[in-house]
């Protein structure tokens, strides 16, 4: 596999360098024929331009990426930009113009859209960000990914874009929606308990391997059910990790012999205080 990563840093966006001119250099290198994954970080004061000119450019020279499988859009750290002020836009087109496209990484969720929702290959999709909307569930939900194996959302808090309840998420989770899928995560979530007791016993489980419900606020609440479930038991890997679970919810996970990522546990002791860990 042939990747690449191309990011603007804050001097060359000073000197008026774009990310469209990074994509044309490549384009018109030897390279870009072999090329299978593709990286785009900062395009160049992320937080106040959007991926718009980014995504046309990357539709523009489709063509001369022909074996392109893999694409990340917005991969930067907090130096560069909070992921809570990355500034996306439609990503749709995208979908349109790599039919063998399997990888769709997506960070930041500030002006997210996906129009069309639609791709025949795709195996996994990735949204991380601070707050996702109910538009994008709901784009998400309607659309068509019928070789989709891998969902994996970003939840978080209605300060950082989620406007959704459980009734946006959990559609996400019916039973022949996505056929084929085998790891879902629905992830660092202030509503995570409510998750976790709505999917404790759904028929979805019996076609995961990997149930990822890490990074969010599940409590003893939600850890109950999960506890309780048949299906559950059933799955290769249950992703608890950063969690407000007690002591003695953790030792009961463990005398279950499952494997279960019980990690990073956080201060159950006052409810007002647990975030999910990635926010801002």
């Amino acid at each position: 596999m042939k990747e690449v990563k191309l990011s603007i840093d804050y001097d060359q966006y000073e000197e008026g360098k774009k990310m469209q001119d990074l994509l044309e250099e490549l384009a018109a290198s030897p390279a870009s024929g072999e090329l299978t994954s593709l990286i785009i970080g900062d395009w160049g004061g992320s937080y106040e331009n959007d991926s718009s000119e980014t995504v046309e450019a990357l539709v523009r020279l489709k063509e001369r990426f022909p074996k392109l499988r893999k694409l990340f859009l917005g991969d930067m750290g907090f130096e560069e930009c909070e992921v809570s002020w990355i500034m996306q836009s439609n990503l749709g087109p995208l979908l349109t113009a790599y039919p063998e496209l399997t990888s769709l990484t997506i960070k930041g969720s500030t002006g997210l859209s996906l129009d069309p929702a639609a791709h025949g290959k795709l195996e996994e999709l990735v949204i991380i960000c601070g707050g996702l909307s109910r538009e994008v569930l709901a784009a998400i939900r309607d659309g068509q990914f019928p070789e989709l194996t891998k969902l994996e959302l970003y939840l978080g808090v209605d300060q950082y874009g989620f406007d959704g309840s459980l009734d946006d998420v959990l559609p996400l989770a019916e039973p022949g929606k996505f056929p084929k899928l085998t790891y879902l995560g629905l992830k660092d979530s202030e509503i995570q308990d409510e998750i976790a007791i709505a999917l404790a016993d759904s028929p979805i489980l019996d076609q995961l391997h990997t149930l990822d419900l890490s990074m969010g606020t599940l409590s003893d609440e939600g850890a109950e059910a999960l506890l309780q479930s048949e299906r559950v038991r059933k799955l290769q890997l249950l992703n608890l990790s950063y969690h407000y679970m007690s002591d003695s919810m953790l030792e009961r996970w463990k005398q279950t012999g499952l494997n279960v990522n019980l990690d990073e546990q956080q201060d159950a002791d006052d409810d007002d205080y647990r975030y999910p860990a990635l926010t801002e």
